[in-house]
């Protein structure tokens, strides 16, 4: 199978979640292909379905003074930042089902209804795995080394790479540093939403709002912070289309 790739630009966070809803339908209902959504955003801090207020470091003043939008929304994790200079990327695909969920009270021949809809049970961890290992292999490709780290989604760069960093602070650069976020939603139909952040060459200052992801001190990093010259875009798109492909095995051709 094929996956489409539809490159939005700079996206209002609204509009890319509207349309993120939008495509999970036509793909529950089998009229549209596995989508992986590449774009920007303006800046704005989400919130996910274990997010914390006191996690929000800045007030009122400082994000209409920044021009910080604010959403709470349906994937996991806690806040996060999205902004210019990061790629998003929202997969759109019907992960693989590994048997219907019904309760006991449920007949076997129940049928399906917006009322009483089958839920569907699948890998959820390993589809979150997968989703780093895209992100490590195509950050190899351009010339960084990532890794996981054990009890922690994301993707981080260890501590003897991240000492390369001119800008951080010499107690920031004994710990690894995180590369990307990741925060996904799987419906009941089985269909992923929301996904991946991957910081190329943010302002970097605003992360000094939140504790990302309700980590405290643990430091984050960029591409324009190993890499010189610092990728273009474009490349970055190329390095992680292809690494997801790959990884996910979906037809290249």
């Amino acid at each position: 199978m094929k996956l489409i790739v539809e490159d939005l630009g700079l996206v209002e966070y609204e509009s890319a979640w509207k349309t993120q809803d939008s495509y999970a339908a036509e793909i529950a209902a089998g009229t549209r292909p596995p989508t992986l959504l590449l774009l920007e955003h303006p800046h704005v801090y989400t919130f996910g379905r274990r997010g914390q207020t006191e996690n929000l470091l800045w007030n009122e003043s400082e994000l209409k003074e920044k021009h910080i939008a604010v959403h709470w929304v349906d994937r996991g994790g806690d806040v996060t930042y999205h902004g210019p200079g990061q790629l998003v990327g929202y997969p759109l695909i019907q992960l693989e089902t590994i048997k219907p969920v019904r309760s006991q009270s449920e007949s076997i021949g129940l049928e399906d209804t917006p009322e009483r809809p089958v839920r569907f049970e699948v890998d959820y961890v390993g589809y979150v795995r997968k989703l780093e290992q895209a992100l490590i292999t195509a950050l190899a490709r351009l010339g960084v080394v990532a890794g996981q780290r054990l009890g922690l989604t994301g993707v981080w760069i260890q501590a003897d790479v991240w000492a390369r960093c001119p800008r951080c602070r010499p107690e920031d650069k004994q710990k690894p540093a995180k590369i990307a976020a990741i925060g996904v939603k799987v419906d009941a139909r089985g269909v992923s939403r929301h996904g991946f952040a991957l910081n190329v060459n943010p302002d970097m200052s605003y992360w000094d709002g939140i504790i990302a992801c309700g980590l405290a001190d643990e430091p984050v990093a960029s591409l324009a912070d190993l890499l010189e010259p610092i990728p273009e875009m474009n490349l970055v798109k190329t390095a992680i289309i292809s690494a997801f492909n790959e990884v996910f095995g979906y037809d290249r051709k």
